[in-house]
């Protein structure tokens, strides 16, 4: 077994020197020490409040997305994608955006999701399988889930096309839209397509691609050889890259992304180099293609440790602060956790008679089967 292990921790080690030796550029407002330092194109003014109150969108934020991989391995959800790690990617682009504009989500953006308001209990039933988020996502402005890779970009891209010839764009007032996706989903076609047809149509639709380094198992430089940033010039795009565990930082680049697209100058991509704590998702074993030295490099920059040192040093926020914020988040897990457990089991049946019109002899024998099965389970509770 130790023999096995070891040429992957000598690629891992290869891949860390070389990201020290060459850090790439990126925005950054908040170094991972917890030093502010500026930038000429971006800053961000809060006042002592709104400071503080990213903090508790980090902190909670993380406690849910725990919960949710806890709920999974009880057997409470059939999957959980953790977002552990891209805490700041996720807070920071979701509060800047305005309560007109419109998301298009992947399928971890639980933060993004937080920031906008919106029964977090949604994201935990879909992936329960009761229903398939069972919101407005008109009212909502905040579309369900994508699982698909990329084909969310091609949805984006069409609705901000419609954004655009009903003439919501052109002030401070305007309709912008954001897709959140992966660097594995800027290889797929969808993507790319989506790419054309905005810039091509100067809609005001931002891409957001949160850069975890991992698609699914592969690395960057297996997918490609031309950070996604970059790739947005060859289609007409100005493209930003930002440390994505930055949270000042992302917001800043958001902000200016969002302000772009809602005064009718187009679209744009940006990037948030981040990185993902967890597997891809509780079906996954991350222990095949990364180790642990790793991960530690990566914990070094930890999100949430960088914005509590920031605030700490600046005197915005004092122990007892931390100590509420984290008694608020025992209660938002205690609540949501019994909520999920309140839920009903799915109906088996479902994923069969909501698809054909006329089910197909295969899936119907397998359709009969599955509530053989389920049947089998009810009698053993009883018993």
């Amino acid at each position: 077994m130790g023999d096995q292990k070891r040429p992957a921790a000598k690629t891992a080690k290869s891949r860390r020197k070389s990201a020290s030796a060459n850090e790439p550029e990126f925005v950054q407002l908040l170094t991972p020490e917890g030093k502010r330092v500026s930038h000429p194109d971006y800053e961000v003014n809060f006042t002592d409040e709104e400071y503080r109150g990213l903090y508790r969108d980090l902190l909670i934020t993380r406690e849910l997305d725990a919960q949710g991989t806890a709920l999974q391995r009880q057997g409470q959800l059939g999957l959980w994608p953790s977002l552990l790690g891209q805490e700041a990617a996720q807070i920071g682009s979701g509060r800047a955006l305005k309560p007109q504009d419109t998301v298009f989500p992947a399928y971890r953006e639980l933060g993004v999701q937080w920031c906008r308001g919106i029964d977090m209990i949604s994201a935990f039933s879909l992936f329960r399988g009761v229903d398939l988020g069972g919101r407005d996502v008109a009212a909502d402005r905040f579309n369900m889930y994508e699982i698909v890779i990329a084909s969310q970009t091609l949805h984006a891209a069409g609705y901000a096309m419609g954004v655009a010839k009903d003439g919501a764009v052109g002030g401070a007032d305007g309709e912008a839209v954001i897709v959140y996706h992966g660097d594995g989903a800027t290889a797929e076609g969808d993507f790319n397509e989506a790419l054309i047809w905005a810039g091509v149509f100067n809609s005001p639709l931002v891409f957001f691609c949160q850069n975890n380094q991992y698609a699914i198992s592969e690395t960057n430089a297996r997918q490609f050889r031309v950070p996604p940033y970059k790739r947005a010039e060859g289609f007409g795009l100005p493209g930003v890259r930002v440390d994505g565990n930055d949270v000042l930082a992302t917001y800043a680049v958001t902000e200016s992304a969002l302000d772009r697209a809602r005064t009718g100058e187009g679209p744009s991509l940006v990037e948030a180099f981040t990185y993902r704590m967890q597997p891809h998702t509780t079906s996954d074993d991350a222990t095949r293609y990364r180790d642990e030295a790793e991960l530690d490099y990566w914990r070094a920059k930890d999100p949430i440790l960088r914005y509590r040192s920031w605030l700490e040093a600046e005197s915005l926020a004092d122990a007892d602060y931390f100590a509420s914020v984290d008694d608020e988040a025992v209660q938002h897990v205690r609540e949501l956790r019994q909520r999920v457990m309140d839920l009903p089991d799915p109906e088996v049946t479902e994923m069969f008679d909501s698809v054909y019109t006329d089910l197909p002899p295969r899936l119907g024998a397998e359709r009969a089967e599955a509530v053989a099965f389920r049947a089998s389970l009810d009698e053993g509770s009883e018993s």
